[in-house]
């Protein structure tokens, strides 16, 4: 005999917990409505989220890193991104540098131990950050002590920081360039709109590569640089990168440029023979204004000399 399925009404099962002692209303109830007490506030940050996934796209795709940590279930929302970011939200991409720092147990341990856990997650951004890059900070009273030293690290490394927080004012905001907070005093909502940040995140990121990828394989002129003062490409005010269309190829945006075989950073990492973009007649890199590093030499001096005769023979 067929049965019919029981689908609840509209306010759903009653629960089990209604009429106890200490109760209250229907726990459900009151979760949904303090999410949607939050929502209407949380519509504001469209322009931001969409800003930072373009800037985060320029940023990642020019070959950048985004450092991210947080506490306890921030830390797993933290985490959560990088996932997204190095393996994919949606469609195959490349992988993108992100690095969850309360991932590193032993180096978090480590530091803990040595150097007391406010340092635990400063020290390796010192360790990891490079001029330019994006430090994103999650938690949701904006008052952890790791947390602000690492936004101040951060920030003395020449890191571009974020924050993720519960309502402000608070520390960690205060501490940041640019803070994305969530209007509710409960900390579940608080992590659960985090939760919808990162993935509208990770999807305007993805809807921004394909224009980062066509900038990187030869849309730049021969011998363009990008002048400091570029706007980003989207005309949205950032602060400091410069639009993907006149980013040089092996620059990080934001960040100067070093000579050749100078002091590591950013900006002499090699470019891979996949990476780098073809020229007009599709016969070598484009030439920018810095000069593509490959094994510690420039890629275009050649190490003999001018004279490529014929060498001469010993008699």
């Amino acid at each position: 005999m067929p049965r019919t399925p029981v689908r609840p009404g509209p306010a759903g099962p009653p629960d089990p917990l209604d009429g106890a002692p200490g109760a209250g209303r229907n726990l459900l109830d009151e979760h949904l409505a303090h999410l949607a007490a939050a929502l209407l506030p949380y519509r504001q940050s469209a322009g931001l989220l969409a800003r930072w996934g373009v800037d985060l796209a320029r940023h990642l795709g020019l070959g950048g890193r985004l450092l991210v940590a947080g506490n306890g279930g921030s830390a797993a929302e933290a985490q959560h991104l990088t996932a997204e970011l190095v393996g994919k939200l949606r469609d195959d991409r490349e992988p993108l540098s992100a690095i969850a720092l309360h991932a590193e147990t032993s180096a978090v341990t480590a530091i803990a131990n040595d150097y007391g856990y406010e340092q635990a997650f400063a020290r390796q951004v010192r360790a990891h950050g490079r001029p330019g890059d994006v430090l994103l900070l999650m938690s949701t009273s904006g008052s952890s002590p790791n947390l602000i030293t690492a936004a101040r690290a951060g920030r003395d490394t020449g890191l571009r920081c974020w924050a993720f927080t519960g309502p402000t004012p608070n520390p960690l905001a205060d501490a940041c360039h640019e803070t994305l907070a969530i209007d509710s005093p409960d900390s579940q909502v608080v992590q659960e709109l985090h939760l919808v940040s990162t993935h509208l995140l990770c999807e305007y990121v993805d809807r921004a590569l394909p224009a980062v990828r066509a900038a990187r394989s030869g849309l730049l002129a021969v011998g363009d640089t990008a002048p400091p003062d570029t706007a980003p490409a989207t005309g949205a005010a950032g602060p400091g990168p410069v639009g993907a269309a006149a980013v040089p190829v092996g620059l990080t945006p934001g960040a100067a440029a070093e000579p050749a075989g100078g002091a590591p950073g950013r900006t002499g990492v090699p470019l891979g023979a996949e990476d780098e973009p073809a020229g007009a007649g599709g016969a070598g890199p484009v030439r920018t204004g810095v000069e593509v590093v490959v094994e510690g030499r420039p890629a275009d001096r050649d190490p003999r000399p001018a004279d490529r005769g014929a060498r001469r023979r010993r008699p």
